[in-house]
């Protein structure tokens, strides 16, 4: 016989109120992750989708970037 209270466990060996807090800070944690993905994946299709077009992918957008970097950086400094 245990030497403590009787405590009412799972097969996980947590409580009712353990599991339960368990799973809410789980649900809250995964729901977080899924929007970062979805804001990631968002993003990651704006810079560069994954089906190109009939033309390929733009490199126009990359070049674009560079020009405006070597305007820009040599004033920043």
């Amino acid at each position: 016989m245990p030497d403590g209270p009787r405590r009412d466990v799972s097969l996980s060996g947590l409580t009712e109120s353990e599991a339960r807090e368990f799973h809410s800070i789980f649900m809250t944690s995964f729901i977080i992750f899924t929007v970062i993905a979805v804001i990631a994946h968002i993003l990651a299709w704006m810079w560069r989708p994954w089906l190109p077009g009939v033309n390929g992918y733009k490199t126009g957008a990359l070049e674009t970037a560079t020009h405006w970097a070597s305007v820009l950086l040599p004033h920043v400094s």
